[in-house]
């Protein structure tokens, strides 16, 4: 029985603070100024984002699609072979047959 004095006197509390809350004054510009912040704040990003446009993008594959194929055509297989094999034997991967000791 005690609890259920407990409860309702927690209830009354509750209620009776709620009844104490006062009503919040807002600027009647209120709205407006928050929407001019938003739209400014939108503008600002699309000025930083403009030059990714459709059309730059397009352009910067083509430009890597281009360099990837020139570097491809100048790759000569044995100047690669040499490379890797000489990138192995600097870290110890293959043992050379050439050894300076």
């Amino acid at each position: 029985m005690n609890s259920n004095t407990n409860i309702q006197d927690k209830i009354n509390e509750t209620l009776n603070a709620a009844d104490a809350i006062k009503a919040v004054h807002v600027s009647p510009f209120f709205k407006d100024k928050t929407m001019q912040k938003l739209f400014a704040e939108k503008e600002e990003r699309h000025v930083l984002t403009s030059w990714l446009t459709p059309s730059f993008q397009l352009a910067v594959l083509v430009g890597v699609v281009v360099l990837n194929i020139v570097v491809f055509t100048k790759m000569k297989t044995e100047n690669y072979d040499e490379n890797i094999s000489d990138f192995a034997e600097t870290y110890g991967l293959i043992i050379s047959d050439n050894s300076i000791l």
